[in-house]
């Protein structure tokens, strides 16, 4: 790896709204992974910007790893546990998108 992701590690960007329970699951989900996987949780409330609330309004929750798309809706642990994987097996800006095996 390179870079800031060195520096700071692995990142999801978790971008919810306090009043939606698929959100609270999704975070609870992620907080319960943090340690195993080593990874900082920035949670995004999509109300609190005009442009963010109207492009996720219907898609929440969604996360974001290194600016990628990694679950919307539900978080699966098994994914998000290959993705990480994945990640640190150094396969570059293609390890989210490596074939299954």
């Amino acid at each position: 790896m390179a870079g800031e992701d060195q520096r700071r590690g692995p990142c999801i960007t978790l971008y919810t709204k306090s009043d939606c329970e698929l959100c609270r699951e999704a975070k609870a989900t992620l907080l319960a992974l943090r340690r195993e996987l080593a990874f900082e949780l920035e949670e995004v409330d999509i109300t609190t910007d005009a442009s963010l609330d109207a492009a996720f309004r219907e898609a929440i929750p969604v996360g974001y790893l290194d600016g990628r798309k990694i679950f919307k809706y539900h978080v699966d642990p098994t994914l998000l546990r290959r993705q990480f994987e994945r990640r640190r097996q150094g396969l570059g800006v293609g390890w989210f998108f490596a074939r299954r095996p």
